[in-house]
């Protein structure tokens, strides 16, 4: 059973798809915990604005000290519960593999796979001592089920969280802790940016609803796993206007 007195932690909350989350959350009156590399201006705004339903602080998620602290805390801010995860953070490639540096790779696959699968940990751990249940969902993406060029260990960390999610809602199902991913399309982002105007348009092209997904499509499916009473678990929701049909 949620309640609105229990802290939703989202991860790479200072812009984008994980801003529009932390407000979308706050506009329902939960508490929120959040954390990014940096802090910026957009969020600085959202923190003046509702400084008692709102914790950020600056963390790279791939800081597993600096994770646990921050853990402690948004129990804490949660009245000692958390109800759910939104693993958001992640970090993309513009270039061919035979680009990439393997320090480059490293970085990509420790932030996209690592860094979310330990903080998952961590949470897991403060929900089954509460006994309360609680959520997971997954900032997932159509790359993990569809090929790009250009985007080829993005992809397989993307693959990787969509197992990891089926896995994980099979371990914890019977503590009443839901597990799901969601899949966006392309949407307008620093990643999706780094494909250049000319895939883009081809991407748009080849969707069957002939447009790329907007951040508000992504919001609802996103709240419906995350408030609604559902017995969905170890899902992969896509969110893509048929890209990945």
């Amino acid at each position: 059973m949620k309640s609105k007195d229990q802290c939703i932690i989202i991860s790479g909350g200072s812009k984008g798809l994980g801003l529009a989350l932390v407000l979308s959350c706050l506009e329902r009156g939960f508490r929120v915990a959040t954390f990014a590399r940096k802090q910026t201006n957009e969020i600085k705004e959202v923190v003046n604005r509702y400084r008692d339903l709102l914790y950020f602080t600056e963390l790279d998620g791939t800081d597993e000290p600096g994770l646990e602290k921050f853990i402690d805390r948004a129990s804490n801010f949660g009245g000692g519960s958390i109800y759910a995860l939104i693993n958001n953070a992640a970090i993309g490639q513009d270039h061919l593999l035979t680009h990439l540096s393997s320090e480059t790779i490293k970085r990509i696959l420790m932030t996209n796979v690592h860094a979310p699968i330990v903080l998952t940990k961590m949470v897991i751990r403060k929900m089954i001592l509460a006994g309360q249940g609680g959520r997971i969902i997954n900032v997932s993406s159509i790359c993990g089920s569809r090929g790009f060029s250009g985007l080829t260990v993005y992809s397989a960390t993307k693959g990787a969280i969509d197992a990891f999610t089926r896995s994980l809602a099979r371990e914890v199902g019977a503590r009443g802790i839901l597990v799901n991913s969601v899949a966006p399309g392309f949407f307008s982002s620093e990643m999706s940016a780094s494909l250049g105007d000319d895939q883009l348009q081809t991407i748009e092209r080849r969707t069957p609803t002939g447009k790329l997904t907007d951040i508000s499509q992504v919001i609802p499916t996103i709240n419906f796993l995350l408030l609604e009473n559902t017995n969905i678990t170890g899902q992969v929701l896509a969110v893509d206007g048929g890209m990945s049909t």
